[in-house]
């Protein structure tokens, strides 16, 4: 039932468990009947008798193919967005509950000459926002952190240069 490239690794954690030494989450493909494979998560604990000698092992495993599937087309997803917002002409900034930010695309880099690595973990209204505009902007975000969207609001934000560009913010959760 196992594949040819698992058979030296799940021997091993049979062994392993023999010894007393107990495997967890241990994942391997396994063939079923009608030669599919299912990814299984395995633990290997020792079975030992009343005496506490070693008398075997069980294996209880988990079928995590379905999962794994939807986690991989999530990744894909993911990874589809991450290209969309990357490569937008459109300034895409984030931000975390906490107002740090969590995404900084190339445009945004581009117009305020700040490098993504620059500005993620900083505070966006701290940090890029004038300060006659701080409260209003931290309004609009909380507003929109709380799921209320707020759209065509005008900011500036702070180049690298001191300066200040104006941006129309579409504010969403």
């Amino acid at each position: 039932f196992i594949s040819e490239e698992y058979k030296v690794s799940v021997k091993s954690v049979l062994v392993e468990a023999l010894q007393g030494r107990e495997t967890a989450n241990y994942e391997l493909p396994l063939e079923t009947k009608t030669g599919d494979f299912r990814h299984l998560l395995l633990n290997a604990t020792t079975r030992r008798d009343v005496d506490g000698h070693i008398i075997g092992v069980v294996g209880v495993a988990q079928d995590v193919t379905d999962a794994n599937r939807r986690q991989t087309e999530t990744d894909a997803i993911a990874g589809e967005l991450r290209l969309l917002v990357e490569s937008a002409n459109a300034p895409i900034f984030g931000i975390d509950k906490d107002g740090m930010v969590n995404e900084w695309n190339a445009t945004t880099a581009r117009i305020t000459g700040f490098t993504k690595e620059e500005a993620m973990g900083r505070d966006l209204v701290d940090r890029f926002i004038s300060e006659e505009y701080k409260v209003s902007v931290k309004s609009v975000l909380v507003e929109a952190l709380q799921g209320r969207e707020t759209a065509n609001y005008e900011l500036p934000l702070e180049t690298k240069t001191g300066d200040f560009r104006h941006l129309l913010l579409n504010a969403t959760t």
